[in-house]
């Protein structure tokens, strides 16, 4: 009987061409590649997979299958040594930013990933332009590189709270009434120039809902295991909740393009928000057409040789 249900689950698994095709037309309706008409209230906090009792289940079961794809396509992305991918993570606290990344990234080789989380800027960074910190950790070709948290938060955080700004160093006549405009501008481009040497990016915001954002909060303080997650800042942001996602309905709107776009990922249901980020990484990956490298003939000969010393080894 039990070898009954391992056929069963076997035969039932998506092949990687229907999961790609699965994850691409999931995808879709949470992807903004113009933001020309981009309004956040069109896009809800909270979404699922529709099978009630199964959904938990199932979507383990989904993201699991992502996750055993994007390795295979990490291998192949770091063997070709042409691209490099981009994933920056944007979202109120509480939104599940950090367990994205652990959930979707789990299979991915450490050694071709690498994550930076960005807190508020050090002396040093405030002393360069504010795109030099996050220019230093651009993926190298061939890698996976991930933003929590990124250069975006110029025109989230700061202009939440424009007295920041002061601590920036930038001369006074430079700080108009267009800087916000001017910035959204710079990372179009920064973007843009990226994209032209062969680095794909891809965003994400985690649209989470204040309801359940207050659940969360409550959670990490009535959880002891989970208390160190608590900040007294998080409460004190979530009081200009409002302004936050003007910002952000803002970014997306001037920042979202074909080949730099935005995922509005529901971020109320954690398990489904991971199969929409991973599902989206997939597509990523899979307009690179990435192929493992194709050896020349005088390699093929080489190694035909160096087989053969090996077989006639005593």
């Amino acid at each position: 009987m039990s070898s009954h249900k391992h056929k069963s689950d076997k035969e039932n698994r998506l092949s990687e061409k229907e999961l790609i095709e699965s994850s691409r037309k999931l995808t879709k309706k949470y992807r903004i590649t113009d933001g020309r008409k981009f309004r956040l209230k069109d896009y809800d906090t909270q979404d699922d997979l529709g099978l009630g009792d199964k959904e938990e289940e199932t979507a383990k079961g989904i993201l699991k299958l992502g996750v055993e794809t994007l390795s295979k396509m990490q291998d192949i992305l770091y063997a070709q040594d042409k691209w490099a991918l981009l994933l920056i993570f944007q979202a109120m606290d509480a939104a599940g930013k950090d367990g994205a990344i652990k959930h979707v990234m789990s299979g991915i080789n450490p050694q071709g990933c690498d994550v930076t989380s960005f807190k508020a800027p050090n002396s040093e960074e405030l002393n360069h332009d504010y795109l030099w910190r996050c220019m230093k950790h651009i993926p190298e070709r061939g890698r996976i590189g991930i933003f929590n948290r990124s250069y975006y938060e110029e025109v989230l955080v700061v202009r939440v709270h424009e007295e920041i700004l002061a601590l920036e160093k930038i001369p006074e006549q430079l700080i108009t009434k267009d800087i916000w405009e001017e910035r959204f501008t710079d990372i179009k481009n920064f973007e843009k120039y990226l994209n032209r040497n062969g680095v794909m990016v891809v965003k994400f915001f985690l649209n989470v809902s204040k309801k359940e954002q207050k659940k969360r909060f409550l959670d990490r303080i009535d959880n002891p295991d989970k208390n160190w997650k608590f900040s007294l800042s998080d409460v004190t942001e979530r009081k200009y909740w409002n302004k936050y996602m003007k910002a952000y309905e803002e970014m997306i709107e001037n920042t979202a393009t074909e080949k730099s776009p935005w995922y509005i990922v529901p971020a109320d249901n954690k398990s489904y928000a991971r199969i929409v980020v991973a599902s989206a990484i997939i597509q990523a990956m899979e307009s690179m057409k990435l192929e493992y490298p194709v050896v020349d003939e005088q390699k093929r000969k080489e190694l035909k040789k160096v087989k053969e010393e090996l077989l006639s080894e005593e």
